[in-house]
């Protein structure tokens, strides 16, 4: 941790780098092959030799790091993590003393100056994602802080950095007591089951917190309701919890099924008078255009990629295709919430996917509201890249 590699940066690079931009890019170092292991400490110069930032190496994506701070004698040890951490707390404050939800996200990585790091609260619970090893090494500090600082139930974690970038298998558990999952977290007074301890995945994706709440307070009364790519079904239970006549959901995991009806069972609803599908979306798609099924709500939120025996899905490449699909069997003056969570392209580009599935399909539409990462999950302002979640809810106009 005292190994400290003095890289040189990119003239091009310098001046994002100072206003903030926290990502060390690849492209941005001019001398790389000084990088040693992952977890030094790097002291970023330009050209001229002057101070930008000092950060640390981990492999990320197309970053080989995250800057920590811009200031020049801030030094990174245990109480600079302490500060870090204390401050990520106090701006999460109203959410610590919300009864009504009690899952929440407490560091956002970059957002809160701590790049590769993401820690979210489950009912006393805390659950750390480390995205490089770089940051890993750092976890002791981290660890010792959160000790400090908050009372906890018990901490578990998710190593997000093998070779392909992907999820670690091991025992999550990492200190306090054990949890006996799943446990019943609660969002804006909707329950959803979680198990911290079962894989990459927890059971619901907290940064889509907001949607789920639009979706049951203002456009599920009375719909038919389909949910596609469903995951364990948080959208259905939010739509069935606003008045939904009916919801289905699709999803090729087999483990989505028992899933989703855990989840509805949960929050007391019948999950028998609900429609669930193990099956490909898109053969979901042929399937109800084939019989003639229409849906008032239809909520699209597919991972940014996936693979199955027949096919290869992108979102960059492939979402007006999907969202083409979810047009036809959408009723005229339905709505369509279309969601992604790739970070490679932004709000715009998501609007020209939009648009052009529109055109393909000659219907008409028109953009009722949007939404991006709730309040929690803090994003740097001058770089809207970092706030990955683009949600737009979409009406299929009738003329």
């Amino acid at each position: 941790m005292t190994t400290i590699q003095t890289l040189r940066v990119d003239p091009k690079y310098v001046n994002d780098l100072k206003k903030g931009y926290p990502l060390i890019l690849k492209d941005a170092i001019l001398n790389k092959d000084v990088l040693q292991d992952e977890g030094d400490l790097i002291r970023l110069v330009d050209q001229h030799n002057r101070y930008v930032g000092t950060g640390y190496y981990g492999n990320q994506n197309k970053g080989i790091g995250w800057v920590f701070t811009t200031k020049e004698h801030e030094t990174i040890d245990d109480e600079f993590f302490k500060k870090r951490l204390e401050k990520a707390l106090s701006l999460r404050e109203n959410f610590y003393n919300d009864s009504n939800t009690t899952a929440f996200r407490v560091v956002n990585g970059e957002g809160d100056g701590i790049g590769g790091l993401t820690i979210d609260y489950y009912d006393g619970y805390y659950m750390a994602s480390w995205y490089s090893e770089g940051i890993y090494s750092f976890k002791e500090s981290i660890y010792n802080a959160l000790k400090e600082l908050v009372d906890f139930k018990g901490v578990y974690e998710k190593k997000r950095f093998d070779t392909k970038g992907q999820y670690m298998e091991q025992d999550d558990f990492v200190m306090g007591t054990e949890g006996d999952f799943p446990i019943i977290i609660k969002e804006n007074g909707m329950n959803f089951a979680v198990d911290l301890n079962d894989g990459a995945m927890t059971g619901i994706f907290l940064d889509q917190r907001d949607v789920r709440e639009a979706i049951r307070d203002h456009y599920a009364q009375d719909t038919n309701m389909l949910n596609t790519f469903s995951y364990t079904g948080a959208f259905s239970v939010a739509a069935a919890l606003g008045g939904a006549v009916k919801t289905t959901s699709v999803d090729l995991a087999k483990r989505s099924l028992p899933k989703t009806i855990e989840q509805f069972s949960v929050n007391g609803i019948d999950y028998e008078a609900q429609d669930m599908k193990v099956m490909d979306v898109f053969q979901y798609f042929k399937y109800a255009a084939r019989h003639e099924l229409k849906f008032d709500l239809v909520v699209l939120d597919p991972p940014s990629f996936a693979r199955n025996k027949k096919m290869t899905f992108s979102t960059a490449k492939d979402y007006p295709k999907l969202l083409a699909d979810a047009i036809q069997i959408t009723e005229k003056n339905g709505i369509i919430v279309a969601s992604t969570n790739n970070a490679s392209f932004g709000m715009k580009k998501f609007k020209t996917f939009i648009d052009q599935a529109f055109k393909d399909t000659n219907a008409k539409y028109k953009i009722v509201e949007q939404y991006g990462l709730p309040k929690d999950f803090r994003a740097t302002r001058e770089f809207p890249e970092f706030n990955y979640l683009k949600v737009v809810f979409i009406k299929k106009l009738s003329k």
